[in-house]
Protein backbone atom coordinates (compact mmCIF):
# COMPACT_ATOMS: atom_id res chain seq x y z
CA UNK A 1 0.00 0.00 0.00
CA UNK A 2 2.86 2.03 1.08
CA UNK A 3 4.48 1.68 -2.09
CA UNK A 4 1.35 2.29 -4.18
CA UNK A 5 0.50 5.82 -2.09
CA UNK A 6 4.72 6.83 -3.28
CA UNK A 7 4.11 6.20 -6.92
CA UNK A 8 0.83 7.93 -6.94
CA UNK A 9 2.69 10.95 -5.81
CA UNK A 10 0.29 11.41 -3.04
CA UNK A 11 2.46 11.63 -0.33
CA UNK A 12 4.85 14.17 -2.42
CA UNK A 13 2.12 16.30 -3.46
CA UNK A 14 0.72 16.25 0.73
CA UNK A 15 4.38 17.15 1.79
CA UNK A 16 4.68 20.45 -1.31
CA UNK A 17 1.65 21.49 0.60
CA UNK A 18 2.52 21.16 4.12
CA UNK A 19 6.30 22.14 3.12
CA UNK A 20 4.93 25.18 1.70
CA UNK A 21 2.88 26.77 4.51
CA UNK A 22 2.06 24.10 7.39
CA UNK A 23 0.52 26.88 9.49
CA UNK A 24 -2.09 27.20 6.70
CA UNK A 25 -2.58 23.93 6.25
CA UNK A 26 -3.02 22.91 9.70
CA UNK A 27 -5.97 25.88 9.59
CA UNK A 28 -7.28 24.65 5.60
CA UNK A 29 -7.32 21.19 7.37
CA UNK A 30 -9.12 21.91 10.72
CA UNK A 31 -11.95 24.39 9.00
CA UNK A 32 -12.57 20.80 6.46
CA UNK A 33 -13.03 18.83 9.32
CA UNK A 34 -15.17 21.29 11.42
CA UNK A 35 -17.19 22.01 7.85
CA UNK A 36 -17.80 18.22 7.42
CA UNK A 37 -18.98 17.95 11.01
CA UNK A 38 -21.32 20.71 11.07
CA UNK A 39 -24.37 19.30 8.58
CA UNK A 40 -24.57 16.39 10.76
CA UNK A 41 -24.47 17.99 14.26
CA UNK A 42 -26.96 20.62 12.00
CA UNK A 43 -29.29 17.72 11.30
CA UNK A 44 -29.21 16.05 14.97
CA UNK A 45 -30.27 19.70 16.30
CA UNK A 46 -32.92 19.95 14.40
CA UNK A 47 -34.35 16.68 15.05
CA UNK A 48 -34.32 17.06 18.65
CA UNK A 49 -35.61 21.04 18.29
CA UNK A 50 -38.37 19.69 16.18
CA UNK A 51 -39.07 16.98 18.74
CA UNK A 52 -38.67 19.08 21.78
CA UNK A 53 -41.23 20.97 20.40
CA UNK A 54 -43.69 18.06 19.60
CA UNK A 55 -43.64 16.51 22.51
CA UNK A 56 -44.30 19.86 24.15
CA UNK A 57 -40.41 19.44 26.37
CA UNK A 58 -39.44 22.40 28.73
CA UNK A 59 -38.70 25.92 27.73
CA UNK A 60 -35.01 25.21 28.44
CA UNK A 61 -34.45 23.04 26.56
CA UNK A 62 -36.27 24.22 23.54
CA UNK A 63 -34.02 27.36 24.24
CA UNK A 64 -30.71 25.39 24.24
CA UNK A 65 -31.53 23.48 21.29
CA UNK A 66 -32.59 26.46 19.78
CA UNK A 67 -29.56 28.27 20.87
CA UNK A 68 -27.22 25.58 19.40
CA UNK A 69 -28.53 25.48 16.00
CA UNK A 70 -28.18 29.60 16.19
CA UNK A 71 -24.56 28.60 16.75
CA UNK A 72 -23.97 26.31 14.10
CA UNK A 73 -25.76 28.54 11.80
CA UNK A 74 -22.98 31.30 12.86
CA UNK A 75 -20.29 29.24 12.39
CA UNK A 76 -21.79 27.81 9.07
CA UNK A 77 -21.99 31.12 8.11
CA UNK A 78 -18.55 32.95 8.85
CA UNK A 79 -16.28 29.39 8.13
CA UNK A 80 -16.45 29.42 4.32
CA UNK A 81 -14.98 33.12 3.94
CA UNK A 82 -11.98 32.30 7.06
CA UNK A 83 -11.51 28.91 5.07
CA UNK A 84 -11.60 30.94 1.25
CA UNK A 85 -8.56 33.25 2.41
CA UNK A 86 -6.46 30.35 4.09
CA UNK A 87 -6.92 28.27 1.27
CA UNK A 88 -5.74 31.08 -0.90
CA UNK A 89 -2.63 31.61 1.01
CA UNK A 90 -1.54 28.41 1.43
CA UNK A 91 -2.26 28.06 -2.69
CA UNK A 92 0.05 31.04 -2.99
CA UNK A 93 2.48 29.88 -0.64
CA UNK A 94 2.44 26.45 -2.42
CA UNK A 95 3.05 28.22 -6.04
CA UNK A 96 6.10 30.06 -4.88
CA UNK A 97 7.38 26.71 -3.11
CA UNK A 98 6.44 24.77 -6.84
CA UNK A 99 7.62 26.98 -8.72
CA UNK A 100 11.09 27.68 -6.66
CA UNK A 101 11.70 23.98 -7.14
CA UNK A 102 10.74 23.64 -10.27
CA UNK A 103 13.04 26.35 -12.32
CA UNK A 104 15.44 25.66 -9.97
CA UNK A 105 15.47 22.49 -11.21
CA UNK A 106 15.70 23.64 -15.02
CA UNK A 107 18.39 25.96 -14.42
CA UNK A 108 20.51 23.09 -13.17
CA UNK A 109 20.33 20.94 -16.14
CA UNK A 110 23.46 21.73 -17.77
CA UNK A 111 22.83 21.03 -21.40
CA UNK A 112 20.55 21.64 -23.85
CA UNK A 113 18.84 18.43 -25.12
CA UNK A 114 15.98 18.29 -23.19
CA UNK A 115 15.38 21.38 -23.99
CA UNK A 116 15.46 20.48 -27.64
CA UNK A 117 12.69 17.47 -26.82
CA UNK A 118 9.32 18.60 -27.37
CA UNK A 119 7.79 15.62 -25.47
CA UNK A 120 9.64 17.63 -22.35
CA UNK A 121 8.77 20.85 -23.40
CA UNK A 122 5.22 19.67 -22.89
CA UNK A 123 6.02 18.09 -19.57
CA UNK A 124 7.11 21.76 -18.56
CA UNK A 125 4.27 23.05 -19.79
CA UNK A 126 1.92 20.54 -17.60
CA UNK A 127 4.79 20.89 -14.66
CA UNK A 128 4.97 24.66 -14.85
CA UNK A 129 0.67 24.36 -14.99
CA UNK A 130 -0.16 21.40 -12.25
CA UNK A 131 3.01 21.79 -9.68
CA UNK A 132 1.78 25.10 -8.22
CA UNK A 133 -1.66 23.89 -8.17
CA UNK A 134 -2.16 20.41 -7.85
CA UNK A 135 -0.36 19.96 -4.20
CA UNK A 136 -2.84 22.40 -2.84
CA UNK A 137 -6.01 20.72 -4.80
CA UNK A 138 -4.88 17.45 -3.69
CA UNK A 139 -4.83 18.61 -0.03
CA UNK A 140 -8.24 19.89 -1.06
CA UNK A 141 -9.34 16.65 -2.29
CA UNK A 142 -8.10 14.74 0.08
CA UNK A 143 -9.59 16.83 2.58
CA UNK A 144 -13.10 16.40 0.84
CA UNK A 145 -12.73 12.58 0.62
CA UNK A 146 -12.29 12.53 4.93
CA UNK A 147 -15.34 14.88 5.14
CA UNK A 148 -17.71 13.17 2.71
CA UNK A 149 -16.47 10.13 4.49
CA UNK A 150 -17.23 11.48 7.83
CA UNK A 151 -20.43 13.31 6.83
CA UNK A 152 -21.65 9.52 5.44
CA UNK A 153 -20.67 8.04 8.81
CA UNK A 154 -22.17 10.20 10.73
CA UNK A 155 -25.78 9.97 8.27
CA UNK A 156 -25.20 6.19 7.84
CA UNK A 157 -25.13 5.29 11.11
CA UNK A 158 -28.32 7.48 11.90
CA UNK A 159 -29.85 6.17 8.02
CA UNK A 160 -29.38 2.24 9.01
CA UNK A 161 -30.90 2.48 12.43
CA UNK A 162 -34.18 3.95 10.62
CA UNK A 163 -34.39 1.55 7.59
CA UNK A 164 -31.32 -1.04 6.56
CA UNK A 165 -32.56 -1.57 2.84
CA UNK A 166 -32.40 1.35 2.22
CA UNK A 167 -29.45 2.20 3.35
CA UNK A 168 -27.99 -0.88 1.55
CA UNK A 169 -29.66 0.38 -1.66
CA UNK A 170 -28.26 3.85 -0.98
CA UNK A 171 -24.95 2.44 -0.89
CA UNK A 172 -25.08 0.15 -4.18
CA UNK A 173 -25.71 3.58 -5.92
CA UNK A 174 -22.69 4.88 -5.13
CA UNK A 175 -20.45 1.96 -6.76
CA UNK A 176 -21.02 3.04 -10.55
CA UNK A 177 -20.42 6.60 -10.08
CA UNK A 178 -16.77 6.10 -8.07
CA UNK A 179 -15.86 3.52 -11.18
CA UNK A 180 -17.22 6.50 -13.26
CA UNK A 181 -15.25 9.37 -12.13
CA UNK A 182 -12.01 7.35 -11.86
CA UNK A 183 -12.78 6.66 -15.63
CA UNK A 184 -13.38 10.66 -16.21
CA UNK A 185 -10.55 11.32 -14.17
CA UNK A 186 -7.79 9.52 -16.44
CA UNK A 187 -9.82 11.20 -19.28
CA UNK A 188 -9.52 14.41 -18.13
CA UNK A 189 -5.65 13.94 -17.50
CA UNK A 190 -4.84 12.31 -21.02
CA UNK A 191 -6.76 14.65 -22.91
CA UNK A 192 -4.85 17.55 -20.89
CA UNK A 193 -1.38 15.67 -22.22
CA UNK A 194 -3.06 15.20 -26.12
CA UNK A 195 -3.48 18.66 -26.29
CA UNK A 196 -0.18 19.76 -25.14
CA UNK A 197 1.33 19.92 -28.32
CA UNK A 198 -1.45 21.93 -29.98
CA UNK A 199 -1.87 24.82 -27.35
CA UNK A 200 1.96 25.00 -27.62
CA UNK A 201 1.16 25.29 -31.27
CA UNK A 202 -1.55 27.83 -30.78
CA UNK A 203 0.58 29.77 -28.01
CA UNK A 204 3.21 29.50 -31.16
CA UNK A 205 1.18 31.64 -33.51
CA UNK A 206 -0.68 33.95 -31.39
CA UNK A 207 3.01 35.03 -30.57
CA UNK A 208 3.87 35.48 -34.05
CA UNK A 209 0.50 37.51 -34.39
CA UNK A 210 2.11 40.09 -31.16
CA UNK A 211 5.82 39.93 -31.32
CA UNK A 212 7.30 42.77 -32.70
CA UNK A 213 10.15 40.06 -33.72
CA UNK A 214 7.78 38.92 -36.07
CA UNK A 215 5.63 42.11 -37.16
CA UNK A 216 7.29 43.59 -39.86
CA UNK A 217 7.38 39.99 -41.71
CA UNK A 218 3.99 39.46 -41.04
CA UNK A 219 2.73 43.06 -42.32
CA UNK A 220 4.86 42.54 -45.25
CA UNK A 221 3.86 39.33 -46.47
CA UNK A 222 0.45 39.51 -45.47
CA UNK A 223 0.63 36.80 -43.10
CA UNK A 224 -1.76 38.13 -40.56
CA UNK A 225 -5.54 36.02 -41.65
CA UNK A 226 -2.99 33.16 -42.71
CA UNK A 227 -1.25 32.99 -39.32
CA UNK A 228 -4.54 33.85 -37.64
CA UNK A 229 -6.56 30.81 -39.11
CA UNK A 230 -3.67 28.46 -37.78
CA UNK A 231 -4.33 29.54 -34.86
CA UNK A 232 -7.98 29.41 -34.57
CA UNK A 233 -7.65 26.24 -35.95
CA UNK A 234 -5.78 24.97 -33.44
CA UNK A 235 -8.01 26.48 -30.70
CA UNK A 236 -11.28 24.28 -32.75
CA UNK A 237 -8.97 21.28 -32.10
CA UNK A 238 -8.40 21.86 -28.81
CA UNK A 239 -12.10 22.51 -28.49
CA UNK A 240 -13.15 19.48 -29.94
CA UNK A 241 -11.03 17.29 -27.94
CA UNK A 242 -12.53 19.21 -24.55
CA UNK A 243 -16.18 19.21 -26.45
CA UNK A 244 -16.13 15.46 -26.43
CA UNK A 245 -14.79 15.09 -23.37
CA UNK A 246 -16.97 17.07 -21.89
CA UNK A 247 -20.11 15.44 -23.52
CA UNK A 248 -19.21 12.04 -22.12
CA UNK A 249 -18.60 13.62 -18.64
CA UNK A 250 -22.24 14.68 -19.14
CA UNK A 251 -24.19 11.79 -20.24
CA UNK A 252 -22.62 9.66 -17.25
CA UNK A 253 -23.32 12.36 -14.44
CA UNK A 254 -26.82 12.70 -16.33
CA UNK A 255 -27.41 8.81 -15.99
CA UNK A 256 -25.88 8.44 -12.01
CA UNK A 257 -28.17 11.45 -10.99
CA UNK A 258 -31.10 10.38 -11.90
CA UNK A 259 -30.59 6.70 -10.33
CA UNK A 260 -29.31 8.46 -7.20
CA UNK A 261 -32.74 11.20 -7.26
CA UNK A 262 -35.03 7.86 -8.14
CA UNK A 263 -33.53 6.37 -5.38
CA UNK A 264 -33.66 9.21 -2.93
CA UNK A 265 -37.56 9.77 -4.29
CA UNK A 266 -38.47 5.92 -3.46
CA UNK A 267 -36.79 6.52 -0.19
CA UNK A 268 -38.81 10.13 1.17
CA UNK A 269 -42.54 8.00 0.05
CA UNK A 270 -41.19 5.02 1.89
CA UNK A 271 -40.85 7.50 5.00
CA UNK A 272 -43.88 9.22 4.26
CA UNK A 273 -45.90 6.39 4.65
CA UNK A 274 -43.89 4.92 7.69
CA UNK A 275 -44.58 8.30 9.45
CA UNK A 276 -48.76 8.02 8.00
CA UNK A 277 -48.89 4.67 10.23
CA UNK A 278 -47.47 6.07 13.33
CA UNK A 279 -43.76 4.40 13.25
CA UNK A 280 -41.69 7.21 12.61
CA UNK A 281 -42.18 10.96 14.29
CA UNK A 282 -41.96 14.05 12.23
CA UNK A 283 -38.31 14.55 13.47
CA UNK A 284 -37.77 10.79 12.48
CA UNK A 285 -38.58 11.94 8.87
CA UNK A 286 -36.57 14.93 8.83
CA UNK A 287 -33.75 13.56 10.43
CA UNK A 288 -34.43 10.34 7.36
CA UNK A 289 -34.33 13.17 4.93
CA UNK A 290 -31.01 14.72 5.99
CA UNK A 291 -29.70 11.84 6.47
CA UNK A 292 -31.10 10.70 2.89
CA UNK A 293 -29.11 13.88 1.77
CA UNK A 294 -26.15 13.84 4.11
CA UNK A 295 -25.03 10.03 2.12
CA UNK A 296 -25.72 11.27 -1.26
CA UNK A 297 -24.00 14.29 -0.78
CA UNK A 298 -21.19 12.70 1.17
CA UNK A 299 -20.55 10.18 -1.20
CA UNK A 300 -21.16 12.10 -4.23
CA UNK A 301 -18.79 14.74 -2.84
CA UNK A 302 -16.41 11.89 -2.04
CA UNK A 303 -16.41 10.27 -5.31
CA UNK A 304 -15.96 13.67 -7.24
CA UNK A 305 -12.70 14.51 -4.80
CA UNK A 306 -11.64 10.93 -5.57
CA UNK A 307 -11.58 11.59 -9.36
CA UNK A 308 -9.86 15.06 -8.72
CA UNK A 309 -7.22 13.59 -6.80
CA UNK A 310 -6.65 11.11 -9.23
CA UNK A 311 -6.38 13.70 -12.17
CA UNK A 312 -4.72 16.06 -10.00
CA UNK A 313 -1.73 13.30 -9.43
CA UNK A 314 -1.61 12.72 -12.95
CA UNK A 315 -1.22 15.78 -13.72
CA UNK A 316 1.78 16.26 -10.83
CA UNK A 317 3.40 12.96 -11.95
CA UNK A 318 4.70 15.81 -14.64
CA UNK A 319 5.98 17.82 -12.01
CA UNK A 320 7.34 14.92 -10.66
CA UNK A 321 9.27 13.99 -13.68
CA UNK A 322 10.98 17.34 -14.44
CA UNK A 323 11.83 17.82 -11.01
CA UNK A 324 13.84 14.01 -10.90
CA UNK A 325 14.78 14.66 -14.11
CA UNK A 326 18.74 13.16 -14.40
CA UNK A 327 20.83 15.28 -15.78
CA UNK A 328 21.75 15.06 -19.73
CA UNK A 329 25.59 15.53 -19.29
CA UNK A 330 26.94 13.21 -16.92
CA UNK A 331 30.17 13.80 -14.82
CA UNK A 332 31.93 11.01 -14.05
CA UNK A 333 34.39 12.72 -11.83
CA UNK A 334 34.28 16.04 -10.45
CA UNK A 335 38.23 17.74 -10.95
CA UNK A 336 39.03 21.02 -10.80
CA UNK A 337 41.07 23.14 -14.06
CA UNK A 338 44.29 24.45 -13.28
CA UNK A 339 44.42 28.19 -14.63
CA UNK A 340 46.17 29.38 -16.77
CA UNK A 341 45.49 27.21 -19.08
CA UNK A 342 48.27 25.76 -21.48
CA UNK A 343 46.21 23.69 -24.44
CA UNK A 344 42.60 22.67 -25.38
CA UNK A 345 42.68 19.51 -27.38
CA UNK A 346 39.89 18.17 -29.72
CA UNK A 347 40.74 14.59 -30.14
CA UNK A 348 38.72 12.51 -33.18
CA UNK A 349 35.57 14.38 -32.15
CA UNK A 350 32.53 12.70 -33.34
CA UNK A 351 29.14 14.66 -32.86
CA UNK A 352 25.44 14.43 -34.06
CA UNK A 353 22.11 15.80 -32.50
CA UNK A 354 20.56 12.52 -32.05
CA UNK A 355 20.48 9.34 -33.73
CA UNK A 356 17.95 10.69 -36.20
CA UNK A 357 20.45 13.19 -37.77
CA UNK A 358 23.23 13.25 -39.70
CA UNK A 359 27.09 13.48 -38.47
CA UNK A 360 27.78 17.05 -37.98
CA UNK A 361 31.25 16.80 -37.04
CA UNK A 362 33.18 13.62 -38.60
CA UNK A 363 36.77 12.97 -36.81
CA UNK A 364 37.63 16.89 -35.88
CA UNK A 365 40.92 17.18 -34.18
CA UNK A 366 42.84 20.33 -33.36
CA UNK A 367 44.43 22.53 -30.41
CA UNK A 368 44.08 25.74 -28.98
CA UNK A 369 47.22 27.25 -27.17
CA UNK A 370 47.26 29.93 -24.17
CA UNK A 371 48.32 33.02 -25.84
CA UNK A 372 47.42 32.10 -29.26
CA UNK A 373 43.92 32.88 -31.58
CA UNK A 374 42.77 30.22 -33.39
CA UNK A 375 40.35 30.70 -36.15
CA UNK A 376 37.44 28.57 -37.64
CA UNK A 377 36.61 28.89 -41.49
CA UNK A 378 33.81 27.35 -43.08
CA UNK A 379 30.74 27.20 -45.08
CA UNK A 380 27.24 27.41 -43.36
CA UNK A 381 26.26 24.32 -41.48
CA UNK A 382 29.98 22.91 -41.31
CA UNK A 383 30.24 22.33 -38.02
CA UNK A 384 31.71 25.44 -36.45
CA UNK A 385 29.18 26.63 -34.01
CA UNK A 386 28.47 22.82 -33.03
CA UNK A 387 32.17 23.39 -31.77
CA UNK A 388 31.63 25.80 -29.98
CA UNK A 389 28.51 24.58 -28.55
CA UNK A 390 31.22 21.42 -27.64
CA UNK A 391 33.59 23.38 -25.73
CA UNK A 392 31.45 25.35 -23.58
CA UNK A 393 29.58 21.29 -22.54
CA UNK A 394 26.40 21.96 -23.92
CA UNK A 395 26.37 18.61 -25.69
CA UNK A 396 29.27 16.01 -25.52
CA UNK A 397 30.94 14.35 -28.26
CA UNK A 398 29.62 11.04 -29.10
CA UNK A 399 32.96 10.19 -30.02
CA UNK A 400 36.25 11.55 -29.17
CA UNK A 401 37.42 13.58 -26.58
CA UNK A 402 38.02 17.15 -25.67
CA UNK A 403 40.72 17.75 -23.21
CA UNK A 404 41.56 20.91 -21.61
CA UNK A 405 45.33 20.43 -20.04
CA UNK A 406 45.38 16.60 -20.72
CA UNK A 407 41.60 16.38 -18.56
CA UNK A 408 38.54 15.17 -20.24
CA UNK A 409 36.27 18.19 -19.70
CA UNK A 410 33.34 15.47 -18.73
CA UNK A 411 35.21 15.30 -15.55
CA UNK A 412 35.61 19.13 -14.95
CA UNK A 413 32.76 20.33 -13.07
CA UNK A 414 30.78 22.75 -15.60
CA UNK A 415 30.11 25.56 -13.75
CA UNK A 416 34.16 25.70 -13.02
CA UNK A 417 34.44 25.17 -17.18
CA UNK A 418 32.19 27.76 -18.01
CA UNK A 419 33.21 30.01 -15.40
CA UNK A 420 36.99 30.19 -17.87
CA UNK A 421 35.01 31.13 -21.02
CA UNK A 422 33.91 33.96 -22.57
CA UNK A 423 31.12 33.78 -25.14
CA UNK A 424 29.49 36.21 -27.71
CA UNK A 425 27.10 33.65 -29.24
CA UNK A 426 25.98 33.99 -32.63
CA UNK A 427 22.33 34.08 -31.78
CA UNK A 428 23.01 36.28 -29.09
CA UNK A 429 20.70 37.06 -26.54
CA UNK A 430 18.48 40.54 -26.30
CA UNK A 431 17.20 40.87 -22.92
CA UNK A 432 14.24 43.05 -22.08
CA UNK A 433 16.20 44.81 -19.40
CA UNK A 434 18.27 47.85 -18.95
CA UNK A 435 21.25 48.53 -20.88
CA UNK A 436 23.16 48.02 -17.93
CA UNK A 437 21.88 44.56 -16.98
CA UNK A 438 22.36 43.40 -20.41
CA UNK A 439 25.70 44.31 -20.22
CA UNK A 440 26.30 43.29 -16.37
CA UNK A 441 24.35 39.80 -16.98
CA UNK A 442 27.83 38.68 -18.49
CA UNK A 443 28.59 38.61 -14.53
CA UNK A 444 26.59 39.03 -11.64
CA UNK A 445 29.22 40.06 -9.54
CA UNK A 446 29.67 43.55 -11.67
CA UNK A 447 26.28 44.09 -12.33
CA UNK A 448 25.88 46.96 -9.86
CA UNK A 449 29.36 47.85 -10.98
CA UNK A 450 29.04 51.03 -13.47
CA UNK A 451 32.39 51.59 -14.00
CA UNK A 452 32.82 48.05 -15.41
CA UNK A 453 30.25 47.95 -17.31
CA UNK A 454 31.01 51.20 -18.82
CA UNK A 455 34.39 49.83 -20.03
CA UNK A 456 32.96 46.39 -21.26
CA UNK A 457 30.94 48.97 -23.18
CA UNK A 458 33.80 51.17 -24.20
CA UNK A 459 35.77 47.89 -25.32
CA UNK A 460 32.44 47.28 -27.13
CA UNK A 461 32.36 50.50 -29.21
CA UNK A 462 28.99 51.07 -27.83
CA UNK A 463 29.75 53.38 -24.81
CA UNK A 464 28.79 56.28 -27.07
CA UNK A 465 25.55 55.33 -28.31
CA UNK A 466 24.51 53.89 -25.01
CA UNK A 467 24.99 57.82 -23.40
CA UNK A 468 22.79 59.38 -25.79
CA UNK A 469 19.71 56.96 -25.34
CA UNK A 470 17.02 58.46 -23.21
CA UNK A 471 17.98 57.31 -19.49
CA UNK A 472 21.63 56.29 -20.36
CA UNK A 473 22.96 52.85 -19.29
CA UNK A 474 19.24 52.72 -17.05
CA UNK A 475 17.09 52.40 -20.56
CA UNK A 476 15.27 49.56 -21.27
CA UNK A 477 15.80 47.76 -24.41
CA UNK A 478 12.67 46.50 -24.93
CA UNK A 479 9.36 48.92 -25.34
CA UNK A 480 7.31 46.00 -24.03
CA UNK A 481 7.88 47.18 -20.50
CA UNK A 482 8.06 51.01 -19.07
CA UNK A 483 10.95 52.14 -17.16
CA UNK A 484 11.12 52.36 -13.63
CA UNK A 485 8.26 56.07 -13.95
CA UNK A 486 5.94 53.72 -15.32
CA UNK A 487 5.60 56.44 -18.06
CA UNK A 488 8.79 56.19 -20.31
CA UNK A 489 8.94 53.65 -22.59
CA UNK A 490 12.24 51.84 -23.43
CA UNK A 491 13.84 51.40 -26.42
CA UNK A 492 14.48 48.84 -29.42
CA UNK A 493 18.58 49.05 -30.43
CA UNK A 494 19.68 48.52 -33.75
CA UNK A 495 20.41 45.10 -34.49
CA UNK A 496 24.66 46.12 -34.68
CA UNK A 497 23.96 48.20 -31.35
CA UNK A 498 22.07 45.11 -29.91
CA UNK A 499 25.29 43.02 -31.17
CA UNK A 500 27.97 45.48 -29.45
CA UNK A 501 25.76 44.98 -26.14
CA UNK A 502 26.36 41.56 -26.61
CA UNK A 503 30.27 41.65 -26.66
CA UNK A 504 30.22 43.98 -23.79
CA UNK A 505 28.30 41.68 -22.04
CA UNK A 506 31.07 38.61 -23.15
CA UNK A 507 34.17 41.34 -22.69
CA UNK A 508 32.78 41.98 -18.71
CA UNK A 509 33.85 38.88 -18.03
CA UNK A 510 37.53 40.11 -17.48
CA UNK A 511 40.59 38.03 -16.90
CA UNK A 512 38.50 34.19 -18.18
CA UNK A 513 40.41 32.05 -20.04
CA UNK A 514 39.57 31.63 -23.45
CA UNK A 515 37.17 34.44 -25.26
CA UNK A 516 34.83 32.87 -28.25
CA UNK A 517 33.27 34.97 -30.97
CA UNK A 518 30.78 33.61 -33.00
CA UNK A 519 30.11 35.83 -35.64
CA UNK A 520 30.71 39.07 -33.09
CA UNK A 521 30.49 41.43 -36.20
CA UNK A 522 27.65 39.79 -38.09
CA UNK A 523 24.89 42.68 -37.62
CA UNK A 524 27.34 45.45 -38.23
CA UNK A 525 28.28 47.54 -41.04
CA UNK A 526 32.11 47.80 -43.03
CA UNK A 527 33.08 50.99 -40.91
CA UNK A 528 31.71 49.56 -37.59
CA UNK A 529 33.49 46.11 -38.04
CA UNK A 530 36.42 47.56 -38.65
CA UNK A 531 36.30 49.62 -35.66
CA UNK A 532 35.11 46.62 -33.57
CA UNK A 533 38.11 44.21 -34.66
CA UNK A 534 41.07 46.66 -34.18
CA UNK A 535 39.11 46.92 -30.22
CA UNK A 536 39.16 43.26 -30.22
CA UNK A 537 42.76 42.58 -31.48
CA UNK A 538 44.03 44.74 -28.61
CA UNK A 539 41.72 43.11 -26.00
CA UNK A 540 43.14 39.89 -27.08
CA UNK A 541 46.68 40.41 -27.62
CA UNK A 542 48.47 37.47 -25.45
CA UNK A 543 45.24 35.87 -24.66
CA UNK A 544 43.93 32.82 -25.87
CA UNK A 545 41.17 33.45 -28.27
CA UNK A 546 38.41 31.13 -30.92
CA UNK A 547 36.71 33.37 -33.50
CA UNK A 548 34.32 32.07 -35.45
CA UNK A 549 33.25 34.27 -38.87
CA UNK A 550 32.35 33.72 -42.28
CA UNK A 551 33.90 37.07 -43.09
CA UNK A 552 37.60 36.14 -43.66
CA UNK A 553 39.51 39.83 -43.63
CA UNK A 554 38.30 39.32 -39.61
CA UNK A 555 39.96 36.11 -39.37
CA UNK A 556 43.58 36.83 -41.40
CA UNK A 557 44.98 37.87 -38.39
CA UNK A 558 44.59 34.46 -36.37
CA UNK A 559 47.90 33.03 -35.32
CA UNK A 560 46.46 29.52 -36.84
CA UNK A 561 43.07 29.33 -39.34
CA UNK A 562 41.27 25.80 -39.18
CA UNK A 563 38.82 25.05 -42.22
CA UNK A 564 36.07 22.90 -41.66
CA UNK A 565 34.43 21.25 -44.41
CA UNK A 566 31.40 18.97 -43.81
CA UNK A 567 32.32 18.20 -40.43
CA UNK A 568 35.83 17.74 -41.13
CA UNK A 569 39.07 19.38 -40.96
CA UNK A 570 40.36 20.46 -44.93
CA UNK A 571 42.88 22.33 -44.23
CA UNK A 572 45.02 24.06 -41.25
CA UNK A 573 47.58 27.28 -41.16
CA UNK A 574 48.09 30.56 -40.70
CA UNK A 575 46.58 32.75 -43.69
CA UNK A 576 49.97 32.68 -45.67
CA UNK A 577 49.93 29.20 -46.00
CA UNK A 578 46.48 28.70 -46.76
CA UNK A 579 47.14 31.26 -49.49
CA UNK A 580 49.85 29.19 -50.89
CA UNK A 581 48.13 25.94 -50.83
CA UNK A 582 45.63 27.44 -53.47
CA UNK A 583 42.69 25.44 -51.65
CA UNK A 584 39.10 25.75 -49.82
CA UNK A 585 40.88 28.79 -48.08
CA UNK A 586 41.82 30.34 -50.71
CA UNK A 587 39.10 30.15 -53.10
CA UNK A 588 36.39 31.47 -50.27
CA UNK A 589 39.21 34.27 -49.35
CA UNK A 590 39.53 35.13 -53.33
CA UNK A 591 35.41 35.00 -54.00
CA UNK A 592 35.24 37.55 -50.64
CA UNK A 593 38.08 39.86 -51.75
CA UNK A 594 36.85 40.39 -55.55
CA UNK A 595 33.93 41.66 -54.48
CA UNK A 596 35.44 44.83 -53.02
CA UNK A 597 38.21 45.03 -56.09
CA UNK A 598 37.56 47.64 -58.47
CA UNK A 599 37.28 45.70 -61.29
CA UNK A 600 36.67 48.74 -63.77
Amino acid sequence: MKQLLVRTGLPQALRLAWDAGPRWAALVVALNLAGAIVPLASAWATKLAIDAIVTQNTVTTVIALAAGLATIGVITSISPAIQSYATAELDRQISLLAQDRLYRTLSRLPGLKRFEDPAFLDRIRLAAQSGGMTPGQTGEACLGMLGGLIMVGGFLGTLLSISPPMTLLTLACTLPALLAEVFMARQRAATMWTLGPVERREFFYSQLLTSTDAAKEVRLFGLGDFLHQRMLQERRTANAEQRTLDRRQMLIQIVLRAVAATVSGLGVIWAMVQCQAGLLSIGDILMFIAAMAGVHGGTSGFITQLGLMHQHLLLFSHYQHVTGVEPDLPIREIRRLATPFLRIEFDNVWFRYSPNHPWVLRGVSFSITNGRTVGLVGLNGSGKSTLVKLLCRFYDPVHGTIRWDGLDIRDVDIADLRNRLSVVFQDFMQYDLSVAENIGLGDLALISDRDAISIAAKRAGVHDAVCSLPSGYDTLMTRNFFQEDEQTEGVYLSGGQAQRIAVARALLRRDRDLLILDEPSSGLDAQAEYELHNRLKTYRTGKASLLVSHRLNTLRDADFLIVIDDGVVAESGDHEHLMRLGGRYFRLFTMQAAGYQDLV
